[in-house]
């Protein structure tokens, strides 16, 4: 790859025709139209919502220099940015009055408010570019190494960068657009950051089940994300279609996998919903997020809600209670074993030999509380389960 230092462009040329796209599509250009500040392999831009947009401007103000920029010399004498776009964009939005600043006075000025010497100060700052030409595997390979203003590159930024195309720019349309009106419903069951393509990462993990640079390589070329879009859509619906009301503890559960698993077996959405509400308000489920799979799941697999077990004083109360009348009756201290015919029938276990149960299990109303608390050989209590 071939670079070259170039020492004779000011924030003034870089910012030349800036146009800030606020719909997040391809686009941000400067350079009266020959740079494209964000090509398709390029992250969204974050330094908006990451309040750090101030800090490059008053470096500028300072004199302080803002590192290499690079930028990707096209055969047809454009420019993409390949480092700097973060930067560039502050700039660019800031000379265009898109965001104000604090001055020496603390008060709050966009950039057509200050002095006149501070603004050419500023348009006429000196920027240092190195212009890269090479192929396109040469320039993608330097882009994976370099960290963008101390932001590192997430995962599924890289692999946009690396399968760069019209599928990557479509499925950034739909699933990195922060004003998509979807994106409000998605939110209930996705965490993290649209613009760091979080929402595309997941839908390419549903869509791929888990193989996503296998099927973003695959993909790479077309020019639809319809296979995308659909199975994202279907996801979503069937969770609408189980569920009936929101709640907080859905978001950013593994809903492609439940999917997968559940989505033909039929369910009545009133009655989860009720199971729902009747799980997520009793106080000795551990595992508020597991009552969703639970419930899909037939209300049998316990593990999945961590109910909460009886504490050592309570264990400790039952346990002499329940050995005292069982040595004054001379039978076993453990229930089950007192009604046997074994040689256990009279054994009086330890305290460490034995296991806490529900008398009435839990999953048919009983609590987890002294009143409804026994002690069992850990033979007996295995045996129990769910009974």
């Amino acid at each position: 790859m071939k670079t070259t230092l170039r020492t004779d462009l000011s924030i003034k040329d870089i910012c030349k025709g800036f146009v800030y796209n606020e719909l997040e599509g391809k686009g941000l250009f400067g350079m009266a139209g020959k740079l494209t500040i964000q090509p398709e392999y390029q992250r969204n831009y974050i330094y908006k919502d990451m309040n750090r947009e101030a800090s490059v401007i008053e470096s500028v103000i300072k004199g302080y220099p803002l590192g290499l920029i690079y930028f990707v010399k096209k055969e047809d004498g454009t420019f993409e940015v390949l480092d700097g776009q973060q930067r560039i964009t502050s700039l660019g939005r800031f000379v265009t009055n898109k965001f104000a600043i604090a001055d020496k006075d603390g008060i709050e000025q966009v950039f057509d408010g200050l002095d006149d010497n501070i603004k050419e100060d500023i348009l006429n700052f000196q920027l240092l570019v190195y212009e890269c030409e090479g192929t396109e595997t040469e320039i993608k390979e330097w882009f994976k190494t370099i960290n963008i203003a101390g932001v590192p590159l997430k995962p599924q930024e890289l692999l946009n960068a690396v399968f760069s195309g019209p599928f990557v720019t479509e499925a950034k349309r739909v699933f990195s657009n922060s004003n998509n009106a979807d994106i409000q419903i998605w939110s209930h069951y996705l965490c993290g950051d649209v613009k760091r393509q979080d929402y595309l990462e997941k839908a390419l993990e549903w869509v791929s089940h888990g193989n996503i640079s296998s099927y973003m390589s695959k993909h790479r070329q077309d020019s639809n994300i319809f296979e995308l879009q659909t199975y994202f859509i279907s996801v979503i619906d069937w969770i609408q279609s189980v569920f009936e009301e929101y709640e907080k503890e859905m978001k950013g559960l593994d809903w492609g996998r439940l999917y997968e698993t559940y989505h033909n077996k039929a369910y009545d959405k009133i009655e989860n919903s009720n199971k729902v509400k009747s799980l997520l308000s009793d106080d000795f489920i551990g595992n508020r997020r597991g009552v969703f799979e639970y419930i899909l799941g037939g209300c049998k697999d316990n593990r999945l809600l961590e109910i909460r077990v009886f504490d050592e004083r309570t264990k400790k109360k039952v346990y002499n209670a329940q050995t005292a009348k069982a040595q004054s009756e001379g039978v076993s201290n453990c229930p089950l074993c007192a009604i046997g015919s074994d040689s256990n029938k009279t054994r009086i276990w330890k305290l460490s030999e034995m296991d806490a149960d529900h008398v009435t299990a839990w999953s048919k109303g009983g609590a987890t509380s002294e009143e409804n608390c026994q002690m069992l050989c850990k033979t007996h209590n295995r045996a129990k389960g769910n009974k």
